[in-house]
């Protein structure tokens, strides 16, 4: 906590007579001029909007499909060698096309304002 200094001053609307004593006769009533303040919450824009989420969203989902097309599908025996479908147009152009159009996706995202 960090304590605020408070200062107070007498209220010039009114008007104290001294007596021969030195003491006022009048009440003078005293204005706190120190209040202490709340720390000001500065508003940050924020770094994305909403298109940018829109256009990651895209690009992640163009990897994960590339992935899962690069995986392949089943082979129908483990004891056989079958290259076309081990090196399939689909596993070896296709695939990588959506992992790297996903990735220049996600860097135009990034990028876009």
């Amino acid at each position: 906590m960090s304590k605020s200094k408070v200062r107070i001053t007498p209220n010039p609307a009114t008007t104290a007579k001294v007596n021969e004593t030195g003491q006022t006769t009048s009440k003078q009533r005293a204005t706190v001029s120190g209040i202490k303040s709340k720390p000001q919450q500065v508003q940050m824009e924020m770094l994305f909007n909403k298109n940018n989420f829109i256009w990651m969203g895209s690009g992640i989902l163009l990897v994960a499909i590339g992935l899962v097309l690069m995986s392949g599908g089943n082979m129908p025996s483990p004891d056989v060698w079958d290259e076309t479908i081990i090196y399939s147009p689909v596993r070896m152009v296709i695939a990588p096309i959506f992992i790297l159009a996903g990735l220049i996706i996600e860097v135009f995202a990034i990028f876009r304002k």
